[in-house]
This record gives structure tokens, sequence and C-alpha cells, in this order.
């Protein structure tokens, strides 16, 4: 079992959906990250930053998931990073209402000793600046370092995205942001690609229409589960990412057989993230739920083929 280094950030939101609206609520990358990878029964540790406002409750329900929370900063007289957002109709798409920094704007990550050693490194989607920040302060090189980013920083710091993703092993991106990256509309040539510029895996996610993997040639393709309802999107593509590197963390192996079931199951714990706003269904799920959904999965991509 490998120690988990996990970089995002942990917020407030306020979503609007058209099964309803919250107010402020838990939400940021490192949070849904987090709570998807302790599903796994691993150690975990999240690096970020809150405010004064920020409630002991919830780095209380951390701490009793088993992710440590030593290395979030909390700025006494500063506010927590809020966003706030209305999704349409086809869930798919959404209007960015607030986006407020606070003290996420003057952010300087810093390790905790503890986790400097670890061998999986999660870089969930900050400011390339920040990502880098991070790997230089590794003690030994990771065994396997993730990266999750967005369009946001392919349009406004490219340079230094490109710097952080020679470093990275794995990259995780939606399809519309594979192809801005890359320049490319196929997603396979898309992944080529991105390939040259440094990661050995490309993870592309698709939403509702699941993931592919590729690696040098090798391509996988693991659906989404059709659901009857999806309240909130928000943090699914987090929740994935933590599943992904939850279970490689909890396996110890990296090797592309094993990613394939890495892929499955964060497609799983996403299917979760997505029934309650926020984090609410990550918070409450239990192991027997997650089992009975990989069964379900299972039936819903095996199948016998005589082939001639």
């Amino acid at each position: 079992m490998s120690k988990l280094l996990i970089v995002g950030t942990v917020a407030f939101d306020a979503i609007e959906t058209p099964f309803g609206k919250t107010d402020k609520i838990l939400g940021g990358a490192g949070t849904f990250i987090g709570l998807s990878a302790s599903t796994f029964g691993i150690k975990s540790g999240i690096v970020s930053v809150v405010g004064g406002d920020f409630p002991q409750e919830y780095l209380d329900m951390l701490e009793a998931k088993n992710i440590d929370t030593s290395g979030i900063e909390i700025v006494k007289d500063g506010k927590t990073f809020f966003w706030s957002g209305k999704y349409h109709n086809d869930m798919n798409s959404r209007d960015t209402l607030i986006t407020e920094l606070n003290v996420l704007e003057h952010f300087n990550p810093v390790v905790p000793e503890t986790f400097k050693d670890s061998k999986i490194v999660m870089l969930g989607n900050l400011h390339p600046a920040i990502q880098m920040s991070v790997i230089k302060q590794m003690t030994k090189k990771p065994k396997l370092i993730v990266l999750d980013t967005m369009d946001f920083w392919m349009n406004v710091a490219l340079e230094d995205l490109k710097a952080v993703i020679k470093e990275i092993d794995v990259i995780t991106i939606n399809d519309e942001e594979a192809r801005q990256l890359s320049g490319e509309y196929s997603l396979v040539n898309a992944a080529k690609k991105i390939h040259e510029m440094g990661p050995k895996y490309v993870v592309i996610k698709k939403g509702e229409h699941g993931a592919l993997l590729f690696s040098e040639g090798k391509m996988f393709y693991a659906p989404a589960l059709p659901l009857a309802a999806v309240f909130d999107p928000t943090g699914a593509g987090d929740t994935f990412a933590g599943g992904f590197t939850g279970y490689l963390a909890k396996t110890d192996n990296i090797s592309f057989d094993n990613m394939k079931n890495a892929v499955i199951y964060g497609s799983n714990l996403a299917s979760f993230c997505v029934e309650r706003f926020g984090t609410e269904r990550m918070q409450s799920l239990t192991q027997q739920e997650i089992k009975d959904r990989l069964q379900q999965f299972k039936s819903l991509t095996q199948f016998d083929i005589e082939l001639e």
C-alpha cells in the first residue's frame, strides 16, 4: 500500500441544478479527491488552504476518514475559496456565477514532512505553478504523479502547464480539453500528441459517456453507469481522480492492466458523487454500496463472444 499526497482546493460551493439549489456547502477538488480515495482505507493527506470561516467540523470529518489535514493551511483573517455555478437542463454544461479566490490567490503550498516521500501524488486542478511547487518539494521521486487540469489554465498559463506536463506520468482531462491541448479533434490523435508532451498515460473523461485510457498504442474504454437521476455533477471528475489514484495507492501496482481497474473504480465512485449535492453522497457511502455497484459495472460490460 502506498501513501497518497493530494493537492487541490478545499472550498465552498453554491450550486443550482434543475433539481434544486444550495447555499454554501463543502466542495473543492481536494475534498472530493480525498473523500473518494478514503474509500480504499489508505493513508492520504491534503495540501490546501482555507480561511478562518472554514468550519472545524469539516476538518474533523476528513480526519475521521483517515485523511491527514496537517497540510491544509488556515488563514485566520482570510476567507475560503468560493465558487457558484448553475447547470443547464442537460447537466453537461454550466455557467459560473461567482468565483472568489480569496485565500487561494496567494496560496503557497507546503507539503508536510510525513508526505514528502509519498509514492503517489495527485495534483488536483490548480494553477500549474502551484502544482510544480509541490513536485519540487518531494524528497523522493514519486512512483506516479497524476495531473488534473482544465481549459482555463490552457488559456492563461499554457507555458507553465506544459512545464508541469513534462514532469508527470498521468494526465486526466475531459474530451474538449484534450482537443484544445493537442490541437487534434480525434481523441486517439489527441492522446498521441499529449503523450509526446511527457505523460506515459492519458485519461480522457467523457462525462456520462465514460472514460478512455491511452498508453503507448494501447487503449481501454470504461463506460459510465447509466443513472436514473443526476442531481449535481460538481466534483464528479475529482471523485473519479480520487478513485483512480486511491485504487493505485492501495494495490501498489501501476501497470496498464491495473490502471484499467483503477479507471473502473474511479468511474464507479463518480457515479455515486452525482446522486446528491456537493460531498453529501461521498460522506455517507458504504463499502457494500461500492461493491454492489461494481457488480453492476461488471454486468454492464461483460460478455461472451465466439470468434472464428
